[in-house]
């Protein structure tokens, strides 16, 4: 036990105290991220909006993402990753404090695209920052320790989110939401200091000058386009699957997906150290990440059983795992040589498109086909993004004429 504490504490060495307090600043704004998981059932039980306009509310929560996130590029790119977090977190707070007060459908649609707007820019800052304030051999680990960050605040937020449900109701979710992510702007510009990207000529890439020119990458990004739409099923339609089909509660339904971020901060950072050191791609990990996912779906087809859930749960965890963090890495890697802000915006858009798409199209096939039929769809989209990150591998190995994935 003593040797796997130090193994555990080992796997967060080296990495800068500017990663740290990045670490600590996300885990602030995430940790008061309760509106979000709960936004399908606030929007069916408290506003009484029926399935499909609850998927198009979704749809527009995705095209703020998507705004936001190409946004987010674009100032970076401009005026750099600290400045843009900063606006993001100090206006998105108010921005969802004020939220809570629309009650009509397009009042509700605006509302939403309007807060993603601002709160997605945060998205490729972030990812720019961690490449500038990370050493460039600890850049996965430092990616990792951030996603620990947003996961172990997503572990409390939605535990927390059900117990304010239970005795203040939705409107404290939307307080309390705005106001952590002002603090977390606070913190940024209290603790945090501006830095420029870390310069790694010995790393930077044979990469064409117009990144819609960069095949691995595009096919990359479709093959995530794909992923997002999947894995974000787990944040809208599952909610709802776990209420109709198990009848939980949202204590319960939140528990769950707190297990989700618990076992993340307990286990992703060990288990990337452990993968780091092994001669494997991103690519690789990315392709078995995505694999996980879909068995995910497969169980929880397979049985009524209510403790399947859990196990599912286990499974998606393990896929996020590897999954994130080293799509992460590939990314980063493909960026060097390029605009950084436009790059991980493309990527943060990727996921935006699988909320425009995965939502709304999960609401609908939910309510005109029913669950089973729903998670057989996701089982096939996950093995088409596998196929195409296989394809990405072949063009990466084409490029640079050295295997790049092993079995």
């Amino acid at each position: 036990m003593q040797r796997l504490f130090k193994a555990y504490i080992g796997s967060f060495s080296d990495l800068r105290r500017e990663v740290w307090l990045l670490a600590f600043i996300t885990f602030i704004n995430r940790a008061g991220t309760m509106v979000i998981p709960f936004l399908s059932l606030y929007l069916t039980k408290n506003r009484g909006f029926a399935l499909e306009e609850v998927g198009w509310i979704l749809t527009f929560f995705g095209l703020g993402s998507v705004a936001g996130s190409w946004l987010g590029g674009k100032l970076v790119d401009q005026i750099g990753h600290y400045k843009t977090m900063a606006f993001s977190l100090l206006i998105s707070g108010v921005l969802f404090i004020f939220l809570q007060f629309p009650t009509s459908f397009w009042g509700i649609c605006a509302g939403i695209f309007i807060v993603m707007l601002v709160a997605d820019t945060f998205r490729p800052a972030v990812f720019v920052a961690i490449n500038a304030y990370s050493k460039p051999q600890n850049r996965t680990r430092s990616i990792t320790l951030i996603r620990l960050a947003i996961n172990l605040g997503f572990s409390a937020g939605p535990a927390v989110g059900g117990l304010i449900i239970a005795g203040a109701g939705y409107s404290g979710l939307f307080w309390v939401d705005g106001i952590t992510c002002i603090t977390a702007g606070f913190l940024l510009l209290k603790l945090l200091h501006p830095k420029k990207a870390v310069e790694n000529p010995k790393e930077i890439l044979s990469i064409p000058k117009s990144m819609m020119k960069d095949k691995p990458y595009l096919v990359f990004i479709g093959a995530m386009i794909l992923f997002g739409f999947v894995f974000l099923q787990y944040f809208s339609t599952i909610p709802l699957y776990y209420a109709d089909v198990h009848f939980l509660t949202e204590f319960e339904i939140g528990i769950l997906l707190g297990i989700n971020g618990f076992l993340i901060f307990l286990f992703e950072m060990p288990l990337i150290k452990y993968l780091e050191g092994k001669i494997r791609s991103p690519l690789f990990h990315v392709i078995t990440g995505t694999i996980l996912v879909a068995i995910s779906f497969l169980l929880i087809n397979l049985t009524g059983w209510v403790g399947i859930l859990l196990v599912g749960m286990i499974f998606l965890t393990i896929g996020e795992m590897i999954a994130f963090p080293f799509s992460n890495s590939f990314a980063l890697k493909r960026a060097e040589g390029g605009k950084q802000g436009s790059y991980m915006a493309l990527y943060s858009i990727a996921f935006s498109i699988g909320h425009i798409f995965g939502h709304n199209s999960g609401m609908q096939m939910i309510n005109n086909f029913g669950y089973t039929l729903t998670w057989n769809l996701m089982i096939l989209l996950s093995l088409i993004a596998c196929r195409l990150l296989i394809y990405v591998v072949f063009l990466v190995k084409k490029e640079s004429d050295a295997p790049v994935l092993e079995a």
